[in-house]
Parts: structure tokens; C-alpha cells; sequence
């Protein structure tokens, strides 16, 4: 499912109206009478409500324009409040505007927070709020009076429907350009924009509901954005039930290269996700000394102890052995609690330009590749997949934490495109970037996930998919999504917090029989005119 820039939504618009001939009046209309419906949906009982529509002088405000008129045909009291001079209203809300004063709904004109602050009784009557205000065009901060409506809005606690985007987000970041509306909810329409589904955005954005207002599909196509949501269908593409006659050595052979003193937990977690996604093989390998822990822990794999230093971590030593037992696997993972002593870093270096199969570098393994030369990237075998968090990620290109969150699509499209790999940013709303640019969005994944050891257990998940023959491609989307839905499903039944790495690992099972056990004739989101998306 694509998910759109600002710019690429006034081009799908713009080409709409030029090339396919659709008037930009009927695109308002469209999403006017949207807005409407998703408005008698949320709220069965408004007809029993006041309704005020806080209205800007652009489109956006054209789109409140024509809500308030259907829902003042319906009987429901409404007013609009518009935060503008109306003889600055051009085109399509110009002339929606006018049809206003025919239905005789009342309409606030007011261009300062003094007059704002004169209609204090009829702004504390309204129910129900619905922001027209901005919209998606907004470039720079919001200032003077605008800023203190939306902060006192905020702070009536009454529930907001945004129109498009709630005022103040910016559409390509999610965030709040001085002072942005909390919405209950948003409908958005065409595509979810990318300030919808990325953090803060998210938090503004409340339930995401996307209408068709009747962009032409080989329009979108056209303009083509680079940016996308995962969504169910896709998963459930990339997931298939197995021959009744497969056997382990048909399901893949992970060779696992992680741990080390003090560690051990991170190894095992990554080799028993591996497992749990149903990989047929996997194979530890762990500094020697460690081998008698690791062997009473992990019953299902098996190791392979591997010369160290006097301190625990895999030494250069490892070298040989480990290419050559790697040679007739199908995918390495690397990284997880392997430390960052100064053979390790030897050893990770010497082994990016030997290893010929797919690679999924995590944790250590990304800490020692910052310390050597990431150029050695760009000429794997195969491009590997990178699964940094935003520290980690930090330190790769050398940037403030603080950047990378705030720029996380931007960043991680950067880096895969620089080097040549698949790029999993991991965090809320973890990013997936390909070497070709394209991003993906995951939508699932909870607070709870803030623990250890859970990105050790998504190493082993992709890892697990690629030795069994997906791509890497696949494989990151399936694991990043899989990964954050049993999550989910923790939420749901142990709590919000306090469930371990571990039991994700043991819910993976269940979340590939939920995905592949729904209905195959289900209508696709991109297929409905009208869908609402869980954020």
C-alpha cells in the first residue's frame, strides 16, 4: 500500500484533474461527503450533537466547507469556524463556501485570538470538532493566533475528526511543526501519507481512516512513491503451508555466529527465533569456552565451538572454520553479543569479503562494522540485510540520535541506497529500506518491546525466512511485521509490558497460522473505496 508525500498527493491531484479531466470540485465533494460518513460512523448519536468545523481559507478548508453543508442537510446542528478571511478564499472553497449562507449554517469569521476568544460560549456548546485547518501543505511552523486555537482545542477535550491531516503535522515527517491538533481520528484520502504512520504523527492521527475520492489507479502509478505500508495481505503473500513430504533439510540451515562472556542470551534468543520460523537446521557457533552453557540451553540447534580470545569473544582465528561451514549453509547471522574486541572487529571485516551467502548483521556485528569500513558493503556477494536500532544507526553514519529519529525514512533510504543493503531501522514503526530506495512502513509492534534481547530475536526470525528461500526482501518484511504482531497479541493477553523476548519467540507460531488462515478471498484494503487502518 503506498504511502505518499505531500508532493505526490498534489501531483496525483494535479494529473487527475489535467490528464484524467476529474474537476477539482468533484475531488472536494468526494472527500467532503467522505469525512461525512466516517463522521456518522464514529459517532451514531451526533444528530443528538453540536458540531463546529474549524476551517482554514485553502482546500482543506473547502473540504470542511462541504462537510459542514451534508451534515447540516442531515439536521445535525452545525457551525464553522473559519480562521480566515473569507474574501481570501479561491476557487472550489470559494465557491463551497457560498453554498453556506443557502443552507443558513453559521459561520464565525475570525482573524484574531481576541475575536476567538469573544465566541467562548459557542465554542465550549460544540460536541464534536473537525479540522480543516491546514492540511497537508503545511511547510513552516504554526504561529500567532492559529497556535493558540489549536492549544485550546487540544485542551477541550472534546473529540476531533481531522480532515486529511491533523493541523500542524508535517506530512512527510509526522512532526508537529510548533503546535499540531490531536485528533480521536483522521480520514485521509487516496493513501495514507507517511506523517500518518510514523511516530509522533501516529499519536496525533488517532484511528486512520483512508477514503477514494476517485484518483485514477494508473495515475498513482504515474507518480509511483517510493514509500509503503506493510500490510496482512502481503505477509500472507509471502507465507505458504509446506508439503506434506518436506523434510529438514528442504526447510534451510542457519548458521548463527553470536555471543560471547556474559552474552549468551543473545545467541540463544536468535537461534531459537530461527527456529521458531521454521527453519529446518540451525547452527550456533560460540567462542569455545562458552559451549558447555550454550549446549544445555539450546536443545533444538546445534553448535559449533570456535577458537576465542583469553576474554571470551571469537577470535581472527575463527576465520577458516567459519567461512568453510558457512559455505554450504543458506544464511548467516552475525552480530548479536559478539562484542567489539579489536579481533572481533578483524574477524567481521575478513568475513564480509569472503562469505558468499546472505548475511542478516545485527547488534555487534553492525558496532563492529562502524569500527572498521563499511565500503566493504558495497561489494558482498549478496547484499546483506542490516538491522540497526537508532543508536546503532547513529553511530553507522555518524549523526545524533535525535536526527535519525526525527528523520527515520529519510535515513534509512540513505543508507541502503549508499551501500547496497536492506535496511531495518528498528524502533516504533520500524522502517524498511531496499537497495533500490523503496521504503517500507511496519504498522505493528507495541511499547512493550522496550526490552532486551528483542532485537536478537528478530535477527533469528529474518534469518530463519531467508534459509527457507525467501529473498531478503521478503524475508525483512515478513519477520519486521511477524516480529511486531506476536507482540501484539502479548499486549492483548499477558499486558502492556513485562512479557519477555522469549514468549514472542514462542507466539511466532501462532502468528504464521493467524496470517495464513485468513480468508484468501478477502477483499485487499487497496481494492475498498473506504478502509480503516490500525495504527
Amino acid at each position: 500500500m503506498y504511502l505518499v508525500t505531500a508532493e505526490e498527493m498534489q501531483e496525483m491531484d494535479r494529473l487527475t484533474i489535467t490528464s484524467f479531466g476529474l474537476p477539482g470540485r468533484i475531488l472536494m465533494e468526494n472527500a467532503g461527503r467522505g469525512v461525512t460518513q466516517s463522521i456518522l460512523t464514529n459517532f451514531p448519536n451526533c444528530h443528538e450533537k453540536k458540531i463546529g468545523i474549524i476551517a482554514g481559507s485553502g482546500n482543506n478548508g473547502g473540504d470542511g466547507f462541504v462537510v459542514a453543508r451534508y451534515l447540516a442537510q442531515k439536521g445535525i446542528q452545525t457551525s464553522v469556524f473559519l480562521l480566515a478571511s473569507s474574501e481570501k478564499l479561491k476557487g472550489d472553497a470559494a465557491e463551497n463556501y457560498k453554498l453556506l449562507s443557502v443552507l443558513q449554517i453559521p459561520v464565525y469569521e475570525i482573524l484574531t485570538i481576541d475575536s476567538w476568544e469573544t465566541l467562548t460560549t459557542s465554542v465550549l456548546e460544540q460536541d464534536i470538532w473537525v479540522d480543516a485547518l491546514l492540511g497537508t501543505g503545511l511547510k513552516s511552523d504554526v504561529k500567532g493566533f492559529l497556535r493558540d486555537v489549536i492549544q485550546q482545542i487540544n485542551q477541550l477535550n472534546k473529540p476531533v475528526i481531522a480532515v486529511d491531516l491533523p493541523s500542524g503535522i508535517d506530512t512527510n515527517s509526522g512532526q508537529p511543526l510548533g503546535e499540531a491538533m490531536k485528533a480521536y481520528a483522521t480520514v485521509t484520502f487516496a493513501f495514507p501519507k507517511i506523517g500518518h504512520v510514523i511516530y509522533p504523527g501516529v499519536d496525533y492521527t488517532g484511528k486512520l481512516e483512508v477514503v477514494d475520492i476517485g484518483i485514477p489507479t494508473y495515475i498513482s502509478e504515474e507518480v509511483s512513491p517510493r514509500q509503503f505500508l506493510l500490510t496482512p495481505d502481503e505477509i500472507q503473500h509471502n507465507l505458504h503451508d509446506r508439503p506434506g513430504d518436506i523434510h529438514k533439510g528442504k526447510t534451510g540451515h542457519v548458521f548463527v555466529l553470536a555471543g560471547s562472556y556474559g552474552k549468551t542470551g543473545a545467541a540463544v534468543l536468535s537461534s531459537m527465533a530461527a527456529l521458531r520460523a521454521g527453519a529446518g537446521l540451525v547452527t550456533l557457533g560460540i567462542p569455545e569456552s562458552l559451549n558447555p552453557i550454550l549446549e544445555s540451553q539450546l536443545l533444538e540447534a546445534m553448535t559449533l565451538p570456535l577458537p576465542e580470545t583469553i576474554y571470551g569473544v571469537f577470535d581472527v582465528a575463527a576465520l577458516d572454520t567459519i567461512v568453510a561451514f558457512a559455505s554450504a549453509k543458506n544464511c548467516l547471522a552475525l552480530g548479536p553479543g559478539i562484542g567489539t574486541h579489536h579481533q572481533t572487529v578483524e574477524l567481521v571485516s575478513q568475513l564480509l569479503s569472503q562469505i558468499t551467502i546472505p548475511m542478516v548483521i545485527d547488534a555487534d556485528g553492525i558496532n563492529c562494522l562502524t569500527k572498521s569500513n563499511l565500503h566493504l558493503l558495497k561489494h558482498l556477494k549478496k547484499p546483506a540485510v542490516l538491522t540497526p536500532h537508532p543508536g546503532e544507526m547513529a553511530r553507522l553514519i555518524n549523526e545524533s540520535v535525535a536526527d535519525i529519529q526525527q528523520n527515520r525514512i529519510h535515513y534509512a533510504r540513505y543508507f541502503a541506497e549508499t551501500y547496497n543493503v536492506h535496511l531495518v531501522l528498528k524502533g516504533a514503526r520500524t522502517v524498511i529500506a531496499h537497495p533500490d530506495g523503496r521504503v517500507f512502513v511496519n504498522p505493528t509492534g507495541n511499547s512493550g518491546m522496550a526490552q532486551g534481547g528483542m532485537g536478537d530475536v528478530l535477527t533469528g526470525l529474518i534469518a530463519g525466512f531467508i534459509a527457507q528461500g525467501m529473498s531478503q526482501e521478503q524475508a525483512t518484511h515478513v519477520g519486521v511485521y511477524l516480529h511486531g504482531a506476536s507482540a501484539d497479541q502479548l499486549f492483548k493477553t499477558v499486558g502492556p509490558y513485562g512479557y519477555l523476548a522469549s514468549e514472542v519467540i514462542n507466539q511466532i507460531p501462532h502468528e504464521i497460522q493467524r496470517i495464513l488462515s485468513i480468508n484468501q478471498h478477502q477483499t485487499s484494503l487497496k481494492d475498498l473505496s473506504s478502509y480503516t487502518i490500525q495504527l
